[in-house]
């Protein structure tokens, strides 16, 4: 069983910047892959972005050249880095984990990006 706990939700202006973090129950260098997805209102979940055991990254291209995902192993946690946020990025942004090939999600946290 692995728990996902994420943090770092709020209200930003547009152009702003936002760090969200994801912190695992286990540690992370024993799970294969980390992502983080997001879900608008009204609309579907959607993938924003991975981070695999190795550290490689992958994006979607909404997200490209703004959004970072980075990872600290000794805090057992993963990072989702925002910047130049557009209103269209409000969201509720869940941490995934896939350990043992078994999905664990967080119950997410709100991004507001609003003047």
């Amino acid at each position: 069983q692995v728990q996902v706990v994420e943090s770092g939700g709020g209200l930003v202006q547009p152009g702003g910047s936002l760090r969200l973090s994801c912190a695992a129950s286990v540690s992370i260098t024993s799970i294969n892959v980390m992502g983080w997805y997001r879900q608008a209102p009204g609309k579907q979940r959607e993938l924003v972005g991975t981070i695999t055991k190795g550290g490689t990254t992958d994006y979607a291209d909404s997200v490209k050249g703004r959004f970072t995902i980075s990872r600290l192993n000794a805090k057992n946690t993963v990072y989702l880095q925002m910047n130049s946020l557009e209103p269209e990025d409000t969201a509720v942004y869940v941490c995934n984990a896939i350990h043992w090939g078994i999905a664990y999600w967080g119950k997410g946290t709100l991004v507001t990006v609003s003047s």
